[in-house]
């Protein structure tokens, strides 16, 4: 295998695991990782050097664009700047009565 080829694979196996890892929706996840595979896929035929490190590049950009909005949006949520935090309100409420043995009634969602 040329070091090309590794470093598409690397580049790859990133940007999956990023998706895995930060694209919340399942149904979403599936179609950007059915996405994600089938431009890896279209572009493996690729013979002209620049343009392959070119889409290697671009794949490891958008890798750590993903990781990257993930640790802002944390970084936000730590420091209570007014984003939605109505799930990690619920994550804390839930500890907390259950920290003195309660539980958070279910909320009605028609």
């Amino acid at each position: 295998m040329t070091s090309e080829a590794l470093q598409a694979a690397k580049a790859y196996r990133w940007l999956l695991k990023a998706v895995k890892k930060h694209i919340a929706q399942e149904d979403s996840k599936r179609r950007f990782k059915e996405y994600v595979t089938e431009e890896f896929r279209k572009n493996c035929t690729l013979s002209d050097l620049s343009s392959i490190r070119h889409k290697i590049k671009l794949a490891n950009d958008y890798t750590f664009l993903l990781n990257s909005v993930h640790h802002h949006q944390e970084l936000l949520f730590s420091y209570n700047i007014a984003v939605d935090r109505s799930e990690e309100m619920k994550r804390i409420l839930g500890k907390s009565a259950a920290s003195v043995g309660l539980q958070l009634p279910e909320v009605y969602q028609p």
